[in-house]
């Protein structure tokens, strides 16, 4: 079967791409000129220039195709432009499922983000999120409610899907957690967390909380979905929560690079980042080393329990301690890491 692929030289689309190949699909990938294609250099899928901004560009990449598996996206914590998180996540998000279904695409698999989902207020070792009964149960995060351009575009990208499946178009929606592994070119911010680590640029941590999930198991989740589930579904893929202290030790454990034994207190972050965003951002239009958007959101603990939705899609997860030493190893032989 022929399918689609955006973002394929990213991160998650990468990964997706991979999966596909490895499951004898037919790939597409749509690319921007002067993209850096590392991810998909070596894979045998056919290159369609063009972006989802450029509705002009779609209907060739979709010539023929039967799936779509939409993972683009502008993904940072911050931007020069602002405007750009939601001319590609929101704006491109519609022109790319609407030329989809234009082009007879009978299934498309969106990838979105855990930064949708309105979780409760949760402490260290109180009970988490946890999705027993498909779409509507989860609820969506109001757009006030999040920090940053990139976490709201998402949201709105997310509503305008929900739209689309209203509508009975053919459309599962992915949110994965923090997915980590190979294939991060970015690279994207948990990433820069793990390469920070390694380059001995972290010599703090805040008290904050993730869930951690191979990159290659996302992909794979994406591949089931497309196979065995219904349009109208959503599927949380995620592995186990996590400390970001509890991260570094797993980090120290594999590098033999001390962990940072200072926790910084989040208000004092918060204002290293409102300097940061207004020094290096404002007046240099440098990336902040210290982003306003990932400081508010570190206020939070993102945990879940996507247990139900694992079994339902009958992913194996990898043992998140690999995963990070795929991470780690991918970052060395890539030239990511300074001596």
């Amino acid at each position: 079967m022929k399918v689609l692929v955006t973002g394929a030289t990213g991160f998650i689309g990468g990964n997706i791409a991979r999966k596909l190949v490895e499951n004898d699909f037919e790939v597409n990938v749509l690319v921007r000129k002067n993209s850096n294609t590392l991810n998909i250099d070596k894979l045998p899928v056919k290159i369609s220039y063009g972006d989802i901004c450029d509705k002009s560009s779609l209907q060739e990449a979709l010539r023929g195709c039967k799936g779509l598996f939409h993972a683009a996206a502008n993904y940072s914590f911050w931007a020069k432009n602002p405007s750009s998180f939601y001319e590609v996540n929101v704006e491109g998000t519609k022109n790319i499922i609407n030329a989809a279904i234009k082009a007879g695409v009978e299934k498309i698999i969106y990838t979105s983000s855990e930064s949708t989902i309105k979780l409760p207020q949760i402490k260290p070792g109180n009970i988490i999120h946890k999705n027993n009964s498909g779409i509507n149960h989860y609820e969506i995060n109001d757009i006030s409610s999040v920090s940053g351009d990139y976490k709201k575009s998402k949201v709105l990208a997310e509503l305008e899907v929900l739209k689309m499946i209203e509508k009975k178009l053919p459309v599962i929606i992915i949110n994965p957690t923090t997915p980590i592994g190979p294939g991060d070119v970015k690279p994207t911010p948990t990433g820069r967390i793990i390469l920070d680590f390694i380059n001995k640029k972290m010599p703090a941590y805040v008290n904050t909380g993730l869930n951690i999930v191979d990159v290659e198991d996302v992909a794979l989740g994406h591949v089931l979905a497309f196979q065995k589930c219904e349009p109208g579904t959503r599927y949380v893929i995620g592995n186990k929560n996590l400390t970001l202290k509890e991260i570094f030790e797993i980090l120290e454990q594999i590098t033999k690079i001390n962990a940072p034994k200072i926790e910084i207190p989040l208000w004092t972050a918060k204002t290293l980042g409102y300097m940061d965003e207004f020094f290096s951002g404002k007046i240099l239009r440098r990336h902040p080393k210290i982003p306003l958007a990932a400081v508010k959101t570190a206020y939070h603990y993102r945990f879940f329990d996507c247990t139900e939705d694992i079994r339902k899609l009958g992913i194996n997860l990898t043992p998140v301690e690999l995963s990070f030493k795929k991470a780690v190893k991918w970052f060395k032989e890539n030239g990511y890491v300074k001596n």
